[in-house]
């Protein structure tokens, strides 16, 4: 019994030491101690009061009510804010927007016109809150030279995971139509995206790979914002897609396959896609193969409000708008119907679309169509950040995790719109809004 009491004393004493030692090794490490009131804990789907975050460098070394903060520490005092972790947009086009006229974007823009601009929609993104975008599809690599600015700390941005071209075939909703055949672009080759057969998707895809895409983007069916005829016609074979997918796995590469035609995405389901982007027109089978798949959801249920208010204005077509005015409605009670049978949601807006920064503006119409505040909040951190891959480094505020944390006033739980103005904004332990 008495060398019991020896060795709790000796192992009391040994732990106090180490408790001191760590508490030194804190006061000579810059840290920032964050004071969060509410917390949202994105993955037990719970809220947390008085929370203590410790950021050193760039990621959070600590988190708890009982935390205590070192003598030296930065305090940021968001004792009566809501503290949630950076957001992440899984569908952008962050390098471009609408100009303001149609035939102008297509004929007198090259792609130094967008990367002249990039960096400005890169700063608004981040300063709405997400810290953290998968780009699907950009001319020129743009989108890569945007990334590695960033990433160099040159340009300040959201982390971007880049798709470069988007894959598409010839006709196809990735290729130019609607216009005279004598007009030639003299692009070289695999500039372009267009890509015909196994062999030739093959080599578009290592082709991307090669000048480093992060995800591989492919036109798995039809679209809205060009000029071919169908809205959601498959636009590749069965065997074609099995190819992008598969030659995409080889290289450790996710795909995202955009698709708005029923058939169309429970073919990219069956090859093995990581998401399908849009789903508008996915039926109840669709719903049921995505789910048997796990294969994630990414619906931009915003858009349509958009479009069909602004799009005229910039000299888009009829055509253009009519397939918009057949496909908006018809995505969102699919969107519900998919929610309601579980299918796996990420968050995704096709910012580009409208306005950069405006990425917030999607939670609103995610919970008016089948998600709690809770559900829609997951699916823009921790969903989000399982589907892109980099769960073990982002999407909740954990200790381990790179620091990108926001807050707002209003804890959007209870207002989601809060989200549309995001008050407080940090990535990689750097404050760039507050």
């Amino acid at each position: 019994m008495m060398m019991r009491k020896i060795l709790v004393i000796v192992g009391l004493i040994i732990a106090g030491f180490v408790n001191a030692q760590q508490q030194a090794v804190l006061q000579d490490v810059k840290i920032t101690a964050i004071k969060a009131g509410k917390l949202i804990d994105v993955e037990n789907g719970k809220t947390l009061l008085n929370q203590i975050i410790l950021v050193s460098h760039d990621s959070i070394i600590a988190i708890g009510s009982n935390v205590a903060i070192p003598k030296n520490a930065n305090i940021i005092d968001l004792s009566s804010y809501t503290v949630l972790p950076g957001l992440i947009d899984c569908h952008t086009h962050i390098t471009g927007q609408p100009g303001g006229d149609y035939y102008a974007d297509i004929f007198r823009k090259t792609p130094v016109d967008v990367a002249v601009t990039a960096h400005i929609y890169a700063k608004r993104t981040l300063e709405a809150g997400f810290t953290t975008v998968r780009d699907l599809g950009a001319a020129g690599f743009v989108d890569i030279a945007l990334r590695n600015a960033i990433n160099n700390g040159e340009i300040v941005g959201p982390t971007i995971y880049a798709a470069t071209m988007f894959i598409g075939s010839t006709g196809s909703h990735g290729d130019l139509n609607g216009f005279s055949p004598y007009l030639q672009f003299n692009l070289p080759k695999g500039m372009s995206g267009v890509a015909n057969g196994v062999e030739g998707v093959r080599e578009q895809v290592r082709f991307n790979v090669k000048n480093g895409a992060d995800v591989i983007k492919f036109g798995a069916s039809a679209g809205v914002l060009s000029e071919e005829e169908s809205v959601g016609a498959p636009q590749y074979t069965q065997e074609e897609m099995n190819a992008i997918v598969s030659e995409a796995k080889m290289w450790g590469r996710k795909t995202a396959a955009h698709a708005h035609g029923a058939e169309a995405i429970k073919m990219a389901v069956i090859a093995g896609v990581a998401s399908v982007e849009h789903g508008s027109l996915v039926d109840a089978e669709g719903i049921a193969l995505m789910k048997a798949h796990g294969t994630y959801l990414v619906s931009d249920v915003y858009d349509d409000e958009y479009i069909l208010a602004e799009y005229s204005k910039l000299g888009y077509p009829d055509k253009i708008i009519n397939k918009e005015k057949l496909v908006g409605r018809l995505q969102r009670e699919n969107f519900q119907k998919a929610v309601e049978a579980g299918v796996k949601i990420a968050y995704g807006t096709d910012a580009g679309v409208y306005p950069h920064g405006w990425n917030g503006k999607q939670f609103k119409w995610m919970t008016r169509f089948g998600l709690s505040p809770m559900g829609a909040i997951q699916a823009a951190t921790i969903n989000a950040a399982d589907l892109i891959g980099i769960k073990d480094k982002v999407g909740s505020i954990a200790a381990g995790k790179k620091a990108d944390i926001i807050a707002v006033k209003i804890n959007p739980l209870e207002e989601v719109t809060s989200l549309e103005n995001v008050q407080f904004v940090m990535k990689g332990g750097v404050v760039y809004k507050k």
